[in-house]
């Protein structure tokens, strides 16, 4: 049996399943405190006995495996998980079972490539666009990690002529996810972007940042496709903004697939991780 645990900053899926693609069962819980939720994922997987367990985690991670800090959260903002070895104390619980660990957008990334809007491609950006914004990327069938992971939600973009929001990252202001993420949408104009009319300026201008993200993975990774998927993509009317953005803004430099197979809506949606947690454990 293959267990996934998808360890979000808000809730923990923990989940099973025998085939890889099927979710036998699955629960989710709060994550509050290590002490708190992780009894509650040992109670969990004391009761479903797994032989490969795929551990998605919020971040910073150290994947980094030849490092000492290998299997530990790092400088993440939700304070009592800074620097808890997750991986550690789960190997020291289930000493016989395999590990894989990566990132909680890695292990979409790889459900969509393995079972969703990527199935038949080699590489993959996955984007989530939610309360922040991440990204994983699969290379030639592999996860894109070594000394770290790719922290693509908070790299710089060119800001939109009409947008004099500071931005809301802590860190870097006015980077991608302090301009485009869920917050930077409601503080920006008052409102959730749920409220927001399909033809509100809004989303010109998220999708202008968006197009912006795209362009730049496609000229320095070269997907095959790009997925996005995340509370804020859940407006349809975002896709074509940003193909037309993006079309513009590539003008036609590099070769791409046709813009309604390359930039996609995600196919797993809520079960995008532990598709991708049970995949990763199947291969450990």
């Amino acid at each position: 049996m293959l267990g996934a645990i998808e360890a979000g900053g808000t809730k923990f899926v923990l989940a099973v399943s025998e085939d890889g693609l099927t979710v036998e069962h699955r629960v989710s819980i709060k994550t509050t405190t290590p002490e708190e939720t992780m009894a509650q994922v040992f109670a969990y997987f004391d009761k479903y006995p797994v032989t490969a367990l795929g551990l998605a985690s919020f971040g910073p991670l150290n994947v980094n495996v030849r490092s000492k800090g290998y299997g530990s959260i790092t400088n993440t903002p939700k304070l009592p998980w800074r620097h808890y070895d997750i991986l550690g104390d789960m190997k020291a619980h289930y000493p016989d079972v395999r590990f894989a660990f990566t990132t909680d957008v890695n292990a979409a990334a790889y459900g969509e490539l393995k079972a969703g809007a990527a199935k038949g491609v080699q590489d993959v950006v996955y984007w989530t666009v939610g309360t922040g914004i991440g990204a994983g990327i699969v290379s030639n069938g592999k996860l894109l990690q070594g000394y770290s992971h790719p922290e693509a939600g908070h790299m710089l973009v060119r800001r939109d002529p009409r947008d004099e929001f500071a931005g809301f990252c802590p860190y870097h202001h006015d980077c991608l996810e302090g301009l485009a993420a869920g917050p930077a949408i409601e503080q920006r104009f008052g409102k959730p972007a749920i409220e927001l009319a399909p033809d509100h300026v809004a989303w010109e201008i998220e999708g202008n940042y968006l197009a912006q993200a795209c362009m730049n993975v496609t000229l320095t990774v070269a997907p095959e496709r790009i997925v996005f998927g995340g509370g804020v993509m859940h407006q349809p009317q975002l896709f074509p903004m940003i193909r037309e953005a993006f079309k513009e803004k590539i003008a036609d430099y590099v070769e791409y697939p046709a813009l309604d197979d390359y930039i996609v809506p995600i196919a797993l949606k809520d079960d995008a991780g532990v598709i991708g947690a049970f995949m990763l454990a199947k291969e450990a």
